[in-house]
Formats: C-alpha cells, structure tokens, sequence
C-alpha cells in the first residue's frame, strides 16, 4: 500500500468517525448543549471552515497541476535533448558509435523498471548514474582531428551536460511540493466539520450512508491530489513516451 492510500484511508476512517460519532453521542450530551441557540453557533463555525477548507484545497489542487505540468515538460525536454544528442553523435562518424549505444543502455535501463516507482530516471538509481556516466566517458575518448569534428565534439559536450543537469533536476523534482503541515491542517478542518454534520443528525441509514460516501469521496480527493503531486508514483504518472520515442530514434 502506497503512503498516498495510506493516508487517504485514514482520512475517510477519520471523517466517518467524527460524524457518525457526534451523531451517535449528541443525545449523551447534557440538555444546555442541545439548545437550539448551540446548534446555531455549531453551524457558523462549521460554514467559516468550510470556505476555509474549500480555498486550502483549491490551493492544492493547484500546486499539483503545476507540479505535474512542469515534470511533464521537464520529461518532454529531457526526451527531446537526448534525440538532439544522439544526432549530434550520428553527425559525428562511426567513431561515435561506441557513444551512441551507451546512451541507448542509459535510456533502455531509465524505461527498463515497472512500476515507475522504481524508475531510475527518477530515483537516481546507481545503475542509471553509472550508465550516463559511461555515455560521459565514452565521449571523452573521442579524438577528432579536423576542425569540424572538434566543433561537432564540443557541442555534443554540451548537450550532456545539459542532459545530466535535466535528469537531476527531474531527480529534484520528484518528491512532490504539497507540505504535509498543510494536509494536516486540511485534515483537521474536515474532521470538525464532518463532526458538525452529525450534531442533531437523524440516526437512519439515510444519514449514515451520506456519511460514508461524502467520506469516502473527499478522501478519494485528496488521493488524487497527493497523487498528482508526485507524478511517478501511483494511479496519475507521467507517461514515459517522450523518453520511448527518443528511444526509437537511437535504435532507429
């Protein structure tokens, strides 16, 4: 089970609690607590963290739209700088070839994993590290000896820089931006007002099942956010075709 499900279930267990809770326990309650002008109080309370809650969750929904259209575009100009690379490289000669299938084993083994959570183009794992490095060493070793093999060599130099600052920087990227403080306070707000919907609710099946759906829905939301917000992982991911399409063009 993945930390978004996790919390996520927690969340709806929470939130049935609360209101089936306070449903259950009002009648508990001495009779100056159940006193129409109470109600009346609990209610307000209830519709001011209900904006609140409304304008915090609209925030993170869109921090994570942006977060996951900025990795995609990251993994889009990553895609597109290694096809510029491995041009550069087909321009170079034949003494380039030994280059060119590095980078071909680097982006074999960055798409070889399932599922992406243990994508190495991500998680920076050593054996994805090793296999750019080697693309890095490889081009190292060529010896040009004409003025436009020299110029051909010096941008293909730079365009792995570039290639090894776009992977890390997606490597930077992946972690997700949401503040767990953030969620917990969220969290909290619906709790209280999940716990108000049960004050003087009815107790049938009517009301309890309301509960449980409103409950499981905004849990299912707030999955759906986190989820967005780390967008290797879980149900909404980045799709890899950009780096699979580059693929095809090494091989090609």
């Amino acid at each position: 089970m993945s930390r978004e499900v996790f919390v996520a279930a927690v969340i709806c267990a929470c939130l049935i609690a609360a209101s089936i809770g306070t449903m259950l326990s009002y009648h508990r309650l001495p009779s100056h607590h159940r006193q129409e002008e109470t109600n009346a109080v609990v209610r307000l309370v209830a519709n001011i963290f209900v904006v609140m809650t409304s304008l915090v969750f609209s925030l993170m929904i869109n921090s994570a739209k942006n977060t996951f259209e900025g990795i995609d575009s990251n993994v889009h100009a990553f895609a597109t700088q290694i096809i510029l690379f491995d041009q550069t490289l087909r321009t170079y000669g034949l003494e380039a070839n030994e280059t060119k299938q590095r980078l071909s084993t680097y982006v074999e083994i960055a798409l070889g994993n399932v599922p992406p959570s243990s994508d190495p183009l991500v998680k920076g794992d050593p054996a994805a590290e090793f296999a750019l490095n080697e693309v890095g060493n490889s081009l190292a070793l060529l010896a040009p000896d004409d003025p436009g093999h020299i110029a051909l060599l010096d941008n293909a130099r730079q365009q792995y820089q570039r290639l090894v600052e776009q992977r890390w920087v997606l490597v930077e990227q992946s972690e997700g931006v949401i503040p767990r403080p953030l969620i917990s306070m969220l969290v909290t707000w619906l709790i209280l007002i999940f716990a108000s919907f049960g004050y003087r609710a009815p107790k049938n099946i009517i009301v309890v099942s309301m509960f449980i759906i409103a409950a499981f829905l905004i849990s299912a939301s707030i999955y759906l956010v986190l989820d967005m917000d780390i967008p290797f992982n879980g149900l909404i991911q980045i799709s890899d075709l950009p780096l699979r399409r580059a693929l095809a063009e090494i091989q090609r």
